[in-house]
């Protein structure tokens, strides 16, 4: 089997499909044979993003925004998925946000109640609509972080919303295993992106450039990955080479959780 062909016949749905590694990981599953469902909240960004990901074969990606934290808009998003392309194998829960840096004592309960919703009652209405819909030996795949794996002071809203994933893939793969359907959870460390680097530089203080550095420095690999790099896990997580991982938490983080 060629690697271009892990994917083939496979159809994947993604949130947050606009994001750097929803998009790398688009692109990833496009090029090994997939045919994918983009969904996210940003219209604009969903549209340019599809036609990257489509390009040469507009046919493979559709697109559809989606507000996760919306039961009905991820009913939909699934539904219009099987319609288009016939089949579910793969999903994705990938969209999230960050919330802010703040002690717990301080920290602000609708932006604590925000992150929550999008971080973890997206991913389990991801969960609870695609898992009925993918089909036998699928897979499901939730991005959590390396800080739902460990944390750090001030981030109380995103460490605890990636922790519970955790107890969300181990309870889901239980229950689906009956149907060879594999839930994991992927756990990306700092990834050289918007989303990070915005992290980056409210939780030290400094130019982008200083506050890369001083996460890097944390890093045993002493660098930030490439989107590119996630999307390559998510590939083997979607592909058939994997038959027997579920419910594992899986780091590409350099080694920051060690």
């Amino acid at each position: 089997m060629t690697m271009a062909e892990r994917l083939t016949g496979k159809v994947a749905l993604i949130s947050g499909g606009a994001g750097s590694i929803g998009l790398a990981s688009a692109r990833a599953m496009v090029a090994e044979g997939a045919r994918v469902m983009l969904l996210d909240l940003d219209a604009g960004a969903l549209e340019r993003a599809a036609a990257t990901v489509g390009a040469p074969d507009p046919d493979a990606v559709a697109h559809q925004v989606c507000d996760v934290t919306d039961e009905e808009q991820v009913a939909s998003a699934v539904r219009a998925t099987v319609e288009r392309f016939g089949r579910l194998d793969v999903a994705f829960a990938n969209a999230g946000i960050a919330g802010v840096i703040a002690p717990v004592v301080e920290y602000p309960l609708d932006v604590f109640e925000r992150v929550m919703a999008v971080n973890v009652t997206g991913a389990f209405l991801i969960a609870k609509h695609a898992l009925a819909a993918i089909a036998p030996g699928g897979s499901l795949i939730v991005t959590s972080s390396t800080v739902g794996l460990t944390s750090e002071a001030g981030i109380a809203a995103y460490a605890t919303s990636k922790h519970a994933l955790v107890g969300l893939i181990r309870t889901a793969a239980k229950e689906v295993a009956d149907r060879g359907i594999r839930v994991n959870s992927i756990h990306p460390g700092p990834v050289d992106n918007e989303f990070q680097h915005a992290i980056e530089v409210e939780a030290v203080g400094a130019s982008p450039e200083e506050s890369a550095r001083a996460f890097e420095s944390k890093i045993p690999l002493a660098r930030h990955a490439a989107p590119e790099e996630i999307a390559a896990l998510v590939v083997f997580l979607a592909s058939d080479e994997c038959p027997f991982i579920t419910g594992a938490t899986l780091a590409a983080d350099g080694g920051l959780s060690i």
